[in-house]
């Protein structure tokens, strides 16, 4: 599984960082830095609970 982020639709809130800021860093421009792509079994609930909280809808889990 991999995480995946539609940086057009992504405004930099940073909900998902600190949901899990493991993947997830809003650099100091405000822009979304993805840290890391694939998602381990240990992983997949912090970044399930970013994809859910995200308010615009710019995450989303392939699997």
């Amino acid at each position: 599984m991999k995480v995946v982020v539609d940086f057009a639709k992504c405004t930099g809130l940073g909900i998902c960082e600190s949901l899990a800021p493991e993947f997830f860093e809003v650099n100091d421009d405000g822009d979304l830095v993805l840290l890391k792509e694939d998602i381990s079994d240990d992983e997949l609930q912090s970044v399930e609970e970013a994809v859910a909280g995200c308010p615009t809808e710019a995450l989303r889990i392939e699997r």
